[in-house]
């Protein structure tokens, strides 16, 4: 799988972040203070001073590129790796993605852009169904995808896993963008968020699970 493109691609996103970050912060008087998350309801509960609020999506954003490029280095499976690079990317992409977002939120205050954390709700939504549509495309891989015994061990199991739990992300992708815009009591839109990611993480293992109790005895 060849990374160099998104690396680089990644990189000289990181380092626009941070001169972003340095601008946006010399606008601001000494020890402004800026938003750095938000509760279920939207409202924010957690502050930082400027500069550390504005460069660490950079900062983030260029050590998620490097472990996401160390992958591929580190895989065992070389010879499948290519049948999960898809997921890779999607991952990799909507995270770059997320971060820009993320640090734009945190410098909205400053430059006196209204900006909330329902899209970026729904950009965690959008990046679900994104590695949810790749999943099933995967194969066996000790870094990406659904890792059980029982999936590591049996491509069969590894390909009908992928498929159940590829549909469950997009679900659960889904239910993210619409908790996004629906309005919602802070505690139904926290379990919005959580319930059916919950599901779509543990489901696909007990279904790798029943599979193979399921096989016949070889």
């Amino acid at each position: 799988m060849k990374v160099r493109g998104l690396l680089v691609i990644n990189l000289l996103l990181a380092a626009a972040m941070a001169a972003f970050g340095v601008w946006a912060a010399s606008r601001l008087a000494p020890g402004t203070q800026l938003p750095i998350h938000w509760n279920a309801a939207g409202q924010v509960d957690g502050f930082a001073e400027a500069n550390s609020a504005l460069l660490w999506p950079a900062a983030m954003s260029a050590l998620l590129g490097l472990l996401m490029a160390a992958i591929p280095r580190l895989e065992p499976l070389q010879d499948r790796l290519e049948a999960s690079a898809p997921v890779l990317r999607a991952t990799w992409i909507g995270v770059m993605l997320l971060m820009v977002y993320v640090q734009v939120m945190i410098a909205a205050p400053a430059l006196g852009w209204a900006i909330g954390p329902d899209l970026l709700l729904a950009g965690v939504g959008v990046l679900l169904v994104m590695i949810g549509n790749a999943l099933p495309k995967s194969r066996p891989s000790f870094f990406v995808g659904i890792r059980t015994p029982w999936t590591l061990t049996d491509t069969d199991n590894w390909i009908a896993t992928h498929r159940l739990g590829g549909k469950l992300m997009m679900g659960a992708g889904v239910v993210m963008v619409l908790a996004a815009f629906v309005p919602l009591a802070p505690e139904w839109r926290l379990t919005a968020m959580i319930a059916p990611i919950m599901a779509a993480s543990v489901v696909p293992v007990a279904y790798s699970w029943w599979l193979w109790r399921s096989r016949p005895v070889r």
